[in-house]
């Protein structure tokens, strides 16, 4: 009898290439992950920005995937796939992929942020800025700086992967299994 095999990617999800987690932890660290920005881990990061460079980062990661799907099989037909060629096709690749493919809006980011600042991983700093809803709504709230707490930096991998179950372990994956 075969030995059954977890079937579970190591990074992101079933459909995205990394997870939402592992990229703010990463950005907010100041590595710059998936050719993002690299940000001074002190100063931070506004949500909406940490928001765009997530799904930017996404789309990068995407088109790079059916890039080289595209170059694989052209390759095996015998076209000579040159480094401009090749790039031309991730550009038109990326040019194709949709921002809002990642079924994440900007208000389930937001929810998933308010778990980072629940578990106390990330802080807002003392910097904010105007933000352009400002301009017409004076009253509005400014833009926050977030930067991850101590405890952010020391959560481990699993943590991160999904800190809603860190949050409320009580949950954990049982919810996801048919019993």
């Amino acid at each position: 009898m075969p030995s059954e095999m977890e079937l579970r990617p190591s990074r992101g999800g079933f459909l995205r290439p990394f997870g939402c987690g592992w990229f703010i932890r990463e950005y907010l660290l100041g590595n710059g992950p998936e050719d993002s920005p690299r940000i001074d881990p002190e100063r931070g990061a506004p949500q909406a920005d940490i928001n765009y460079e997530y799904k930017e980062a996404l789309a990068r990661a995407t088109a790079r995937e059916r890039a080289e799907r595209i170059i694989s099989k052209q390759v095996v037909r015998g076209v000579d796939v040159t480094e401009e060629y090749a790039e031309e096709i991730y550009q038109s690749q990326l040019r194709k992929v949709s921002r809002k493919f990642t079924h994440m809006r900007y208000h389930s980011f937001l929810m998933y942020f308010g778990v980072l600042k629940r578990l106390g991983w990330v802080e807002a700093t003392e910097r904010q800025e105007p933000s352009a809803i400002q301009d017409n709504y004076p009253d509005a709230p400014k833009r926050t700086y977030y930067r991850l707490t101590q405890e952010g930096i020391s959560a481990d991998d699993r943590s991160w992967a999904n800190p809603l179950f860190t949050l409320y372990p009580e949950i954990g994956p049982n919810h996801l299994k048919n019993n």
